[in-house]
């Protein structure tokens, strides 16, 4: 895959194993995955699914520059992101963040400072399902929350 492929929002599930192939080589130490997946229970609350909702331009772009800031604080790391959007069921695979890197701790510090930025800069909401409601999420560190569901527009919808 060319270097765009690496950073997607796409409305598939995500293929796991082609995320860590494109950041795969033979001086890489340490490959780190991150898996982030939709759990069941969400601060005392049993959730039914999720949706994603994304600006998908801009998200792709966010996207690269969380991959030039690693390349910048870690010279020698490959980075590949991908985020899914639509209905996701309970233990389905949200995103998936791949990081290779000649020596593991920049591997593991790496992939932790992408799903961090992901969460502050990346334009993606969603919106969590319960039996008895839902709510949009303001934000994906889950710091603000609409108060009138129909005050998201949710961007460009994928």
């Amino acid at each position: 895959m060319n270097e765009a492929q690496r950073y997607r929002v796409i409305n598939e599930p995500i293929d796991v194993q082609m995320v860590i192939d494109q950041v795969s080589h033979r001086n890489a130490g340490a490959i780190n995955t991150f898996i982030g997946t939709v759990r069941e229970m969400t601060a005392g609350k049993q959730t039914t699914y999720l949706k994603y909702e994304a600006y998908t331009s801009m998200a792709v772009k966010q996207l690269q520059k969380i991959a030039s800031e690693i390349s910048e604080q870690w010279p020698e790391a490959e980075t590949a992101i991908v985020h899914r959007t639509g209905e996701l069921d309970i233990q389905d695979i949200a995103v998936v963040i791949a990081v290779a890197t000649p020596h593991r701790a920049d591997a593991f510090e790496a992939c932790r400072y992408a799903i961090e930025r992901i969460k502050v800069i990346v334009p993606i909401w969603k919106k969590e399902h319960w039996d008895d409601g839902a709510t949009w999420i303001g934000d994906q560190k889950e710091t603000v929350s609409y108060a009138n569901n129909d005050q998201h527009d949710g961007g460009e919808e994928v």
